[in-house]
């Protein structure tokens, strides 16, 4: 038994420093972001321009709200949370119909496609469109359109799938990102309009599967997009992935959101903020006005 002993105590050894080296000797892992999904709101209202939202802004603290529908208008209110911070009911304060740049209202389709929604410090709204691919600014919800002059990458959009995601930096930069690209090689390209003209500062990775449909900046200067993967008869994934950005350049994506099949609608707008523990996702669903789909607002919180 002598022998034994032996045998056993320096395996005993070993195995004591083996965990001591795993738990304090060892490389630190990296922590990822803590992902809490909070819930969802589904919004109802009777009038018949309700709907078909494929934009979302959000006031710094969460609780005012400005949404674009795909057929022209804007609505905008506010939100009532509880003591959680969930969504209980969205209250509207008002609605308007976009308008060109001659003051003429715009008709649901080719000229009133609207999708991507960005508002800058001023409180000037920023509109995207498909269809006829462009970029308009507004003063406010009541006024004409102040039209972006069209870059000429914008002449090689597909129909229907132009200018979804729309986002503005602290700085006033624009920055749009089309749904899809005949240009495979690149991935899909962020276009930012500065200072009266349009450049080409960096892509963002292709994956085939999934489109760009909307965008925002976080409180914490980084480039949220927000992705749609639809799958005909079988529903609507999104995916949310975030990108440190700078001059001209983009880091690795980041992925912190990938939903099932039929676990939301078809989530189209994104606004990202701080609600004081954390950086919040709202998202909103294009219920495409049918009755088998339902305006949905989803919530997620990212703690880094």
């Amino acid at each position: 038994m002598p022998g034994a002993r032996r045998t056993l105590i320096p395996t005993a050894r070993a195995a004591a420093a083996a965990l001591l080296i795993a738990c304090f000797g060892g490389p630190a892992a990296v922590a990822g972001p803590v992902i809490e999904y909070l819930g969802t709101h589904v919004w109802q209202e009777a009038d018949e321009d309700f709907g078909g939202f494929s934009g979302l802004e959000l006031t710094a603290d969460g609780s005012g709200f400005t949404a674009l529908s795909d057929r022209g208008t804007l609505r905008w209110g506010s939100i009532h949370r509880d003591r959680q911070g969930r969504i209980r009911e969205l209250s509207t304060a008002g609605h308007a119909r976009l308008q060109d740049s001659n003051g003429t209202p715009l008709k649901p389709g080719y000229l009133g496609d609207a999708e991507g929604l960005a508002i800058d410090r001023q409180g000037r709204i920023f509109v995207s469109f498909e269809g006829l691919d462009r970029i308009a600014r507004y003063d406010d919800p009541d006024s004409p359109a102040d039209p972006i002059p069209r870059a000429d990458w914008f002449r090689k959009l597909r129909r229907n799938l132009g200018l979804e995601a729309l986002a503005i930096t602290d700085t006033g930069d624009l920055l749009t990102i089309p749904e899809a690209w005949p240009d495979e090689g690149n991935g899909f390209p962020v276009w930012r309009y500065r200072g009266g003209a349009w450049s080409n500062p960096f892509h963002l990775p292709r994956d085939d599967a999934w489109a760009p449909v909307g965008a925002d900046i976080g409180p914490d200067g980084r480039l949220y997009v927000l992705e749609r993967h639809f799958r005909g008869l079988r529903g609507f994934q999104s995916r949310v992935r975030r990108y440190e950005f700078g001059e001209d350049y983009a880091g690795p994506p980041e992925t912190l959101i990938e939903t099932s099949l039929l676990q939301f609608d078809n989530l189209e707008g994104i606004a990202v903020w701080a609600d004081g523990q954390g950086i919040r996702i709202t998202m909103i669903s294009d219920d495409n006005f049918l009755f088998l789909q339902r305006t949905e607002l989803v919530e997620y919180r990212i703690r880094d």
